[in-house]
């Protein structure tokens, strides 16, 4: 129990860590990766460690969550560039 509590605490530490840089422009995907890495390996993790693989499921887990925070800050990057964009005057 004390590695899942451990783990746990290594992910909300390196979450706090990463969100301080979440305000700064066009690092949308950067931060999405790293944030979604560190919840998914922590998830992985408890998960594994139910079946007797917590290293299995936190590299797992890691990988799933970065892909995924990855591609959800990117959408929102592109979101944020689109909304940016001048218009061009009406007629």
């Amino acid at each position: 129990m004390t590695k899942i509590k451990q783990t746990m605490l290594a992910a909300v530490a390196g979450m706090l860590l990463v969100s301080g840089c979440a305000t700064e422009p066009g690092k949308k995907t950067a931060v999405g990766a790293g944030v979604g890495a560190l919840v998914g390996a922590a998830a992985g993790a408890v998960i594994g460690h139910q079946s007797g693989e917590r290293d299995k499921g936190a590299l797992v887990g890691g990988l799933i969550g970065a892909g995924v925070g990855g591609a959800v800050g990117n959408a929102k990057e592109a979101e944020e560039k689109k909304a940016a964009a001048p218009k061009p005057p009406k007629k």
